[in-house]
């Protein structure tokens, strides 16, 4: 089965293709292109210019994922497409898209929710007895930071989420306490390879609770009284908190992740979402789960990120076409 991916739930604009067969996805094209130069000057994604850039980015996106397959676009089986959550003006560029070509081509139309698109990119190029269930999922992201259990494909449950800020969240609004470029996170991450890990001891929130759940307004609270502590904030002292800040953050989240694992008794850990991209938090959790002797699986750093072949994966292993006129994008879309 020959799938085409389309996402725009935020600032990116993509398609993929993926061809799928017994229960292995194969990737064939994952374009990507990014507002995020743009994004950059505003400290932040402004929706209406993320939605314009879409326009004009969706339809050459397309066609160039086309051209890296060597596919026409008859040659597509199925179509998997972001419905939410997201930016409602983003998610109807990348919604109508996929219902027009449902329609004019008469292609049978998967949507998939974001969140769970995040978490099938481990499965991309993967052989189909790779990743064993039960297993536990971290999506860590600007908006999410959720625990789910995977008992199979289509059967997932909510065991864990933050109760205010996500961690990339968090991310992004402490790389600009201090001063750091946006997006925070990738930021903060080369700034914390340079920064001192004892000079500051920030809290980690939640991280001796029984519950599965994450809060990381205290830490950014933490962070803003530090900094306006400080009187000259240099370069070692943006790298000192960068440091510490990542330190919490890894902390926390590898920790109640290790804490499901164990309580689910799961065979998989699975690693998922723009935040998972963070190299120190990837090895910390490489480490954990060997101690643990569970399997470990994150996806490739360019499917971390928002793209259109997580969301042709996830088409793919759960395959439940609607008819295009039921589709509706929708921001507020949660498991």
């Amino acid at each position: 089965m020959t799938i085409l991916g389309i996402e725009t739930s935020c600032d990116e604009t993509s398609a993929a293709i993926i061809q799928g067969d017994k229960g292995q996805v194969v990737l064939k094209s994952n374009i990507i292109a990014s507002s995020l130069a743009l994004h950059a000057t505003t400290g932040g994604v402004i929706p209406e210019n993320a939605a314009r850039e879409q326009v004009k980015y969706m339809l050459p996106t397309i066609r160039e994922a086309l051209e890296k397959a060597h596919i026409e676009m008859t040659d597509i089986d199925a179509i998997g497409v972001t419905y939410g959550p997201g930016l409602i003006g983003s998610l109807l560029v990348g919604v109508e898209t996929a219902k027009t070509l449902s329609l004019v081509l008469n292609k049978p139309i998967v949507p998939v929710n974001h969140m769970v698109g995040h978490i099938y990119a481990n499965f991309i190029d993967k052989s189909s007895d790779d990743i064993e269930f039960p297993a536990i999922a971290l999506v860590i992201s600007g908006g999410h930071t959720d625990l789910l259990l995977l008992k199979g494909h289509g059967e997932l449950e909510l065991v864990g989420g933050t109760r205010d800020d996500a961690a990339g969240e968090a991310f992004d609004k402490i790389g600009r306490l201090i001063g750091l470029p946006y997006p925070g996170g990738p930021a903060i991450e080369q700034a914390a390879k340079k920064g001192d890990p004892k000079r500051f001891r920030f809290p980690r929130p939640l991280i001796g609770s029984n519950e599965l759940d994450f809060s990381f307004s205290g830490l950014k609270a933490a962070v803003l009284r530090e900094v306006n502590n400080i009187r000259t904030m240099d370069e070692q002292t943006v790298n000192d908190i960068a440091r510490s800040t990542q330190d919490a953050i890894i902390d926390v989240v590898v920790r109640k992740t290790m804490k499901a694992a164990a309580k689910f008794d799961v065979k998989s850990i699975l690693l998922s979402g723009g935040v998972s991209a963070n190299q120190a938090l990837h090895d910390e959790f490489k480490a954990q789960s060997e101690g643990l002797g569970v399997k470990f699986f994150a996806p490739a750093k360019i499917l971390c990120t928002d793209n259109a072949a997580m969301i042709a994966s996830a088409a793919f292993y759960n395959y439940k076409p609607v008819p295009w006129q039921d589709i509706t994008a929708n921001p507020e879309l949660y498991f």
